[in-house]
């Protein structure tokens, strides 16, 4: 199963930095989720992929049973979810609101679309 879970996980690696690589703000935005969602399954892939007891603590004990999942992967995966939604959504209507006052989705269109007179960004550091 591990073996599975790792060639899909190159796959959504590999298609985020395609779709990164892109002109278009919308499929940059699609990578940035697929590449989002390929670090929540390669986390949740670290945190062992086997049928264990459950991470609760019985009753007079101060610490799970031994063997026991791990809780750290799971709550992790979760925050990642919610930040990456909000992340989303924010990307989402600044790449609307960009659209709206450019009216151009291709970077090179909106390299475009700046003022005639302003200063040039660096294209090297």
């Amino acid at each position: 199963m591990e073996v599975a879970l790792a060639v899909l996980i190159g796959l959504f690696f590999a298609i985020a930095v395609y779709l990164l690589l892109s002109k278009a703000i919308i499929r940059m935005l699609l990578g940035m989720v697929i590449l989002g969602n390929g670090v929540n399954l390669l986390i949740f892939t670290i945190g062992r992929l086997s049928v264990e007891v459950p991470p609760i603590v019985p009753a007079g004990q101060f610490f799970p049973l031994s063997g026991s999942a791990n809780p750290l992967p799971q709550a992790l995966i979760l925050t990642a979810i919610v930040i990456g939604f909000a992340l989303f959504a924010f990307m989402l209507v600044l790449g609307y609101r960009a659209y709206q006052e450019l009216d151009a989705d291709d970077t090179d269109n909106m390299r475009i679309a700046e003022p005639e007179h302003a200063p040039r960004p660096p294209l090297s550091y």
